[in-house]
Parts: structure tokens; sequence; C-alpha cells
């Protein structure tokens, strides 16, 4: 067993004896960065041979063979700040949420002013600096600057420890790590394949549901609507404002501050964050500016144009801006409308209620009253809010035990990179 001695950085632990420490500038032939020229000149831009890498490029990605942006020859020479960076280098994400991100760029290019560029000299290995990197991310994350977008600077990186091993140990490492991350990255995209998969196979179970009901030799008829033309002969089209009406109420003092979130509904604001882990604005003294929440009642948030309205069990309070729709129990079945609401169909036709929504923008009761809803008839409602509940909760089953296989090869591969970049186990 090779002897080993302390790093002297905490959260790596032990290193090989005959390892040395230092920083990644001194083992790099350039570190730099590029800037984003100016969009409006569209000279710069159009017919642009020049990859440009920005942040979204290195996304989701272990190498970028190609880039969404190319610039022009004339952006190239009107800006000093560009430079084409030759392949391969390392491109690390400095800014926001994409922080830490790293791949290796195959390809010739620039970067705007959010990208870092790393190239090794003759003393470290390009594939085992980036190894290195990633295992660097969380601490880069710890140490970044700025509110709710952090960042790093060029210095950080250049400053950042590095613990040199000879070039043939790292080439030996980084070879190893580069077949048995390609595995583990085989396996993740084939089961993330069958999430999508899935994902799209309860969308469509919900929509048919929703929208033709459970018996397949129903008779049709011609609904006059442009979302959802074939309706069962025995459902009404109305006027959405018939079956649910506007809630203005505002907070009472004794309500809890609640969220709206596509992927858990109306919820607790505490228990959002506990969740998630991120924060939410509370309002502490005028409650004014918050709207009463009754059970049943559904919720029209700023992101309901991608993933339809949000249902609350639970009374509390919400922010103004959302909107709160009171159910009509003569023609309602909550649970039936919880999922019709979250149909593909349905959410596609309110987002064609305005061309002017976007991500950010709260959309209205106007909004709303554009798409025509049907009155389907309380059993059936009744009936088909238990056949997707039934069916929906089994593939969401087999969706979380999915997710769980991904969230272990992901922990294997962070643990592999990490015994095997600081040497504390050997390739043989």
């Amino acid at each position: 067993m090779r002897e080993m001695k302390d790093s002297g950085v905490e959260w790596i632990g032990q290193i090989p004896k005959d390892w040395k420490k230092t920083k990644i500038k001194t083992v790099c032939s350039f570190v730099g960065s590029g800037t984003t020229p100016a969009s409006n000149i569209i000279e710069y831009y159009d017919n642009g041979t020049i990859d440009w890498i920005q942040s979204g490029d290195i996304y989701g990605k272990n190498n970028i063979d190609e880039v969404k942006t190319k610039i022009t020859t004339l952006a190239l020479n009107s800006n000093t700040s560009l430079r084409i960076y030759k392949a391969p280098f390392i491109v690390m994400a400095m800014y926001g949420g994409s922080v830490g991100n790293t791949a290796i760029s195959h390809i010739d290019a620039c970067t705007n002013q959010a990208c870092c560029c790393i190239k090794t000299n003759e003393n470290a290995n390009l594939s085992y600096m980036y190894y290195w990197l990633l295992l660097c991310k969380e601490d880069f994350l710890i140490r970044a600057e700025g509110g709710g977008q952090p960042n790093i600077s060029q210095d950080k990186i250049k400053n950042q420890y590095f613990f040199v091993s000879n070039y043939a140990e790292q080439k030996k490492i980084a070879d190893f790590l580069d077949e048995k991350c390609s595995e583990i990255d085989t396996l993740t995209s084939d089961i993330q394949k069958q999430i999508d998969t899935l994902e799209q196979y309860k969308k469509s179970v919900i929509t048919e549901a929703v929208t033709k009901g459970l018996n397949p030799d129903a008779e049709m008829k011609d609904s006059k609507t442009d979302w959802c033309p074939r309706i069962p002969v025995n459902w009404e089209v109305v006027n959405p404002k018939i079956m649910f009406a506007l809630r203005t109420e505002r907070a009472r003092k004794e309500d809890e501050q609640l969220t709206a979130s596509q992927e858990y509904g109306i919820v607790n604001q505490n228990k959002y964050m506990e969740i998630t882990g991120t924060r939410v604005v509370t309002v502490e003294k005028d409650f004014s500016i918050l709207k009463h929440v009754e059970p049943n009642d559904f919720v029209i948030s700023m992101r309901s144009f991608q993933g339809g309205l949000e249902f609350s069990e639970i009374r509390g309070c919400i922010s103004s801006a959302y909107v709160m729709l009171i159910p009509d129990e003569r023609y309602v079945y909550p649970p039936f409308y919880r999922w019709f609401f979250k149909s593909s169909k349905y959410i596609n036709a309110l987002q064609s209620t305005s061309n002017l929504v976007r991500d950010g923008q709260a959309m209205r009761y106007a909004n709303f009253v554009k798409v025509p809803l049907f009155i389907v008839p309380i059993e059936e409602q009744k009936a088909i809010a238990s056949y997707l509940d039934e069916k929906i909760e089994k593939v969401n089953s087999i969706l979380a035990a999915k997710k769980k296989q991904l969230e272990i090869l992901s922990n294997y591969k962070k643990s592999l990179i990490y015994e095997y970049v600081t040497g504390k186990k050997e390739v043989t």
C-alpha cells in the first residue's frame, strides 16, 4: 500500500506522499475568457463561422463538439477581449446558476465573459485537470461571491490548489476515469431516456382520460373548440365563468403563507423551503398584499402557462399576483379538475391565450376564461379521478425508482473521481 500524507485541505484529506501541492496557474499555459459582441450589430452574428461558447453550451455536457452560436471575423477583430482558443481546452462556467459546470472543448472557439478557458502545460494532463475541476466544483460554490447568482473569478480558478503527481500517473488516472465515467454516463443516459418516456406516457394518460373519458367506445361529438375538437356526447362545453368564480378575499391574520409550485402544488412556505433548500420571500408586515386561499381552490400562478393550474388542499394565503379560483361544486369535482388542468392539451390552450405571457409574467383571469371548459357528469369525474390517482401513482413509483438509480450513479461517479484524483485509490 502506498504511503500517504495529510494534504492540508480538509475536504481532500490524505494524498500520496510524493504528490506536491501547487496552484492551477502553475500548470497552465493559459487561463482566459472572452466577451459578448454587441447583439444589436447584426454583422457580428450573421453568417458567422467562428464558434462562440456560452455557459449554456456546457450544461449537461462532458465535451463540447458544437455550439449554438457562431460569430463573424468582424466581431472577433472588433472586440479586443475576444480570442480563438485552440482545442482541446477546458471550459468552466463562472456566473449564475451554471457556476462550476465544466467540459472539454474539442473545437477551436471564442467564449463569452461567463466562461473561463483553461489549457494545461507539459506538467499537467488536460483530462486529469478536467476531473480535478469537477472535484473542486463544491469548493468553488462555497467560495463563490454574489447574492442569488453566485460568481467565481478567473483569479479564484488560477489560485485553486492542485496536487501534482508525475504526468504519467495523471494520464493513467485520467484514462481510467475516462473509461469508467463513460460507462456510467451511458447507463445514466439510458435511464434518463426511460424517465423521459415515462413522463411522456404519464402526460398522454392524463390527457386521454380528461378529454375523452374512460370508455373507448363512447359516442363522440364536435366540441366546437379549437383545443379539443372531439369530446364525449354527454359532455357540455361552457364558459369557465360558469364553473369557477374569482376569489378576491384578502389574507386573514391567522393564515399561513403558501407557495405555488409546479412540482409540489400549493404548499406551506416553510415546507417548500425545507423540501427544496431554497428561500422564498416571506411577508412580515403588510398582509393586505396577500390573498386568502381555501381548500379545493385552484391557483393561477406565474408559471401556469408552463405547467397548468395548481390545486390547493390547504387553507392559507398567497401572493396577490396570483389568481384564486373557487370551483362550483354543482359542476366541479376538484380532484378531477386537478388532473384536467395538468393535461397537455389544456396547458397548450392556456399558453395560446396571450402572445405576451412569458416566464415571470402573471396570467390573469381573463386568460383563463378564454379557454372553454367541459361540464362532465360528476360520477364520471369521480371515476376518471380515481383511475388517474391509481394509474399515475404507479407510474410515479417507477419514476421515483429510476430517479433514485440516477442519484446512485451520480454519487458513484463523484466518489470514483474523488478516490482516484486524490490518490486514495491507485490505478493498477
